[in-house]
């Protein structure tokens, strides 16, 4: 499994964050995207002993994430299966062990795409005007209602991924592949991680209220444009079926819903 992480100027918790890595089962390869740093958080990395590719500009971190995806896919073998891609902040410090309970997700649970979610007693976090719009525009979309839906910290197999890239611009990127994924018929699941951002990264999402708001609303509204949805009935019959922390969409219901419309169908041709 590839851990990718995308920093600009966190050179105070990198080495931190690359080193706690180490400690999620799994991973053998960790990619740092250095996003256009003023600081040594390239070298820092290097020292704690990830890969590290640099843009001599900042990007963004869309660009940073699929530059990550290139360079782990380089070093696939190509006798083995394709790497889990285990996306984390640059800020995470010790915190991001916590991540090991995403790859389990995916890998004992089957599901295609894992995404953080703060503690249940964690009231506060996923309210913001942009969590808002995103969660309104998965909803529509799909019929799911994520928790946190603007979710950084995310692990996904390799043929999901490949169907999402590339990726929305700015801070649209999860909201967008949060909606390609489930239209293309890919689950997804939520589950409780207790991370803590040591502050160094301003480039991550929740601290860019206004521009990751303006990401999020343009992202949902591309799709609005392309007719990005999926079946109503499934949508309908998903929200109805979905659980706290279950697989989504809920298994069977995708199933039900083909296997009712085709006996619907076959009632219609014996007419």
């Amino acid at each position: 499994m590839a851990a990718i992480i995308c920093a600009h100027d966190a050179e105070a918790d990198i080495a931190l964050t690359v080193r706690s890595c180490r400690a999620i089962p799994g991973v053998d390869l960790l990619v740092v995207v250095d996003d256009g740093s003023d600081d040594d958080t390239g070298r820092n990395a290097r020292l704690a002993g990830a890969v590290v590719v640099r843009h001599s500009v900042a990007r963004g971190r869309a660009s940073a994430m699929e530059t990550g995806v290139k360079v782990a896919a380089m070093r696939d073998r190509a006798d083995w299966p394709a790497r889990l891609l285990l996306f984390l902040s640059s800020d995470l410090g010790e915190s991001a062990v916590e991540a090991s309970a995403l790859v389990e997700a995916v890998k004992a649970e089957g599901v295609d795409c894992a995404c953080a979610a703060p503690p249940a007693s964690d009231a506060s976090v996923g309210r913001s005007l942009a969590e808002n719009i995103a969660r309104s525009g998965i909803r529509h979309a799909t019929g799911w209602d994520p928790q946190a839906p603007l979710s950084e910290e995310r692990c996904l197999t390799r043929e999901a991924l490949n169907v999402v890239m590339p990726f929305s611009v700015g801070f649209g990127v999860e909201v967008g592949m949060t909606i390609d994924l489930l239209v293309a018929g890919f689950t997804m699941m939520e589950v409780p991680c207790t991370f803590t951002h040591l502050g160094s990264d301003h480039t991550i999402g929740e601290l860019n209220h206004v521009s990751r708001s303006r990401d999020a609303w343009f992202a949902v509204q591309h799709r609005k444009l392309r007719h990005v949805r999926l079946d109503a009935t499934i949508r309908r019959a998903g929200a109805k079926a979905q659980r706290s922390g279950g697989i989504y969409p809920p298994p069977g219901v995708v199933d039900a819903v083909v296997a009712s419309e085709t006996a619907a169908g076959h009632s219609g041709e014996g007419a």
